[in-house]
């Protein structure tokens, strides 16, 4: 069960989007989860084949135990060896799982189903519990060429594993098509349970981290100009909002000042692989999620804008993946929308630095000497002090006003 944030302690099971056998690549969904969140895309963070599914939907299942196993390319090893460290997984997940009726010893009765695969391996052909029917990556690869089910096949390989020869033998399926995995329901947050997430994670923050504050005004007059000059060429759709500006100024300004892109973990800075910018959205329902933006830095402001709208559709309605929810390096939070001119943030754990956008105002400032009206944007930062001081938190608003002021620089 992967960490979607460190607020997350739990998550429970909606449904399998896989089955046993079944190929996957990294970043393929094989998992819907629901957190306080809502409902959550389980990404592979590995290529391979699933082997087990080890826990059934509707369990509630802690960030860390094995949910499934997955196979490598490689040749399988001999099923005696493999069948106890897979049995022993299972075990993991029975002792947290929550028990339906009472027992005096569950984990000993758990306990006990390794000894009981040991034992059946041998056999000719029994079937485990689970499904999963034992063949050679190569007996599988031709089984679904033929459109044979192995679960139909009587195997009479090592353990009753179904071989070539087998198949072969086997007579020729009814050509139908394999209906695939039950969409899940995808549950939406409660308002409750998020808003005991969110308070759970702020006070951990407001606990743990001794925070900094800076705050920097900046004359958008000119980024506006040639954004509106922009998009005046384009379609509606198409349009980027001044929020894309801000999302590239941070993140480009991030990947300079990578002493404010990371995490504070063991008493340590660990910097970030790369700058990837999570987004706080705001709920339709109340709460805040915080997706993020891999890799922002490198995108466009094109690309940004898509992103950025696509995040927030998928947030609102439950669409999020575990890798945009886990990945973040630092946040942006965006309040001019709201009407507020500046905003003082709290550092979202473990990452150290939260930048944060007011309203675009108009304000009399001084232009080479001769005072004019301009819209200007209050910028701030607040950083965990551990990792930064000041002096690195106002090199970072410094190189970000330049980078608003340049947004068609490459």
């Amino acid at each position: 069960m992967p960490s979607l944030g460190a607020d997350m302690e739990s998550a429970e099971l909606v449904a399998w989007q896989v089955r046993p056998g079944d190929e996957v690549r990294r970043g393929d969904i094989v998992a819907v989860i629901e957190t306080h969140k809502g409902a959550i895309d389980v990404e592979a963070y590995v290529s391979g084949r699933v082997a087990r599914l080890l826990v059934e939907p509707g369990a509630r299942v802690p960030v860390g135990a094995p949910i499934a196993v997955l196979e490598d390319g490689a040749e399988a090893a001999p099923e005696v060896e493999a069948e106890p460290a897979a049995a022993a997984q299972a075990v993991a997940v029975a002792e947290v799982e929550p028990v339906a009726e009472a027992a005096a010893e569950p984990v000993a009765e758990a306990a006990a189903e390794p000894v009981a695969v040991a034992e059946a391996a041998p056999q000719a052909a029994p079937r485990p519990a689970d499904g999963w029917v034992r063949a050679s990556p190569a007996a599988r690869a031709r089984a679904r060429s033929l459109g044979i089910a192995l679960e139909d096949v009587r195997g009479s390989g090592p353990g009753g594993a179904v071989t070539l020869a087998d198949l072969e033998a086997a007579p020729s399926p009814t050509p139908t098509t394999p209906a695939p995995p039950t969409p899940a329901t995808r549950p939406r947050p409660t308002t409750a349970g998020l808003r005991q997430a969110i308070a759970a994670a702020m006070a951990r923050s407001n606990r743990e981290i001794p925070h900094l504050y800076l705050t920097h005004s900046v004359d958008v007059a000119e980024p506006l100009r040639w954004l509106a000059a922009r998009n005046a060429q384009r379609p509606v759709a198409e349009r980027v909002l001044p929020a894309a500006l801000f999302l590239q100024a941070s993140a480009r300004a991030l990947a300079r000042h990578p002493e404010l892109n990371g995490y504070w973990k063991d008493d340590a800075f660990v910097p970030g692989a790369g700058v990837h910018l999570g987004v706080a959205v705001s709920l339709r329902g109340g709460g805040v999620v915080i997706p993020a933006l891999r890799d922002a830095d490198r995108l466009g402001l094109d690309a940004l804008m898509q992103g950025l709208r696509d995040l927030v559709g998928r947030a609102r309605s439950g669409r999020l993946r575990s890798s945009e929810l886990d990945s973040g390096t630092a946040t942006v939070t965006n309040l001019g929308d709201t009407g507020v001119e500046s905003v003082l943030g709290v550092v979202y754990p473990p990452q150290v630095a939260l930048i944060g956008f007011g309203r675009v105002v108009e304000r009399p400032w001084a232009v080479d000497g001769m005072l004019t009206v301009r819209p200007v944007v209050t910028v701030s930062l607040a950083a965990d002090h551990r990792a930064v001081d000041g002096h690195a938190g106002a090199r970072l608003l410094s190189t970000l006003e330049q980078l608003l002021r340049q947004p068609e620089a490459p």
